[in-house]
């Protein structure tokens, strides 16, 4: 069973959370509902997993291919169901950018892979109806 702990250290909306490591996260909400500007939105976090979730996989997937990432970015950018609540994702957009000695096919191949295949997030996301896309930018 996988624990996390959180617990109000912030006005009335700052939250921290914890992992059983000991890994701390700030939350807030944004100052138009209340929140201080204490940490980041919750569903804005739920991008960054998205984001650290598919890193993951594409790294792994592409050191495997002894692939020579130097460097590794994404933008994520989305777009939320207008006036309902909750309100879910509607659309997410990743550009993943990778620098090194890439081959342009296997880098398609490996973040395809995650995103379809491998990453718990991108799949939560897709069955909540998140019209999910992404391309991948390649540098040398």
């Amino acid at each position: 069973m996988i624990e996390v702990n959180l617990k109000r250290v912030a006005g009335d909306f700052g939250f921290e959370g914890t992992d059983a490591n000991g890994h701390i996260v700030r939350m807030d909400t944004s100052d138009e509902t209340g929140g201080v500007n204490f940490g980041v939105r919750p569903m804005q976090m739920l991008l960054m997993g998205l984001g650290g979730c598919s890193a993951i996989d594409i790294v792994m997937i592409l050191k495997k291919q002894r692939q020579d990432v130097k460097d590794f970015t994404m933008h994520i950018s989305g777009e939320r169901e207008p006036g309902k609540e909750p309100s879910l994702w509607q659309t997410v957009k990743i550009t993943f950018t990778l620098t090194g000695d890439i081959d342009k096919e296997k880098a398609d191949r490996a973040c395809e892979l995650s995103m379809n295949k491998y990453c718990s997030v991108a799949e939560t996301l897709k069955r909540s109806g998140t019209n999910l896309t992404w391309e991948v930018v390649l540098k040398k």
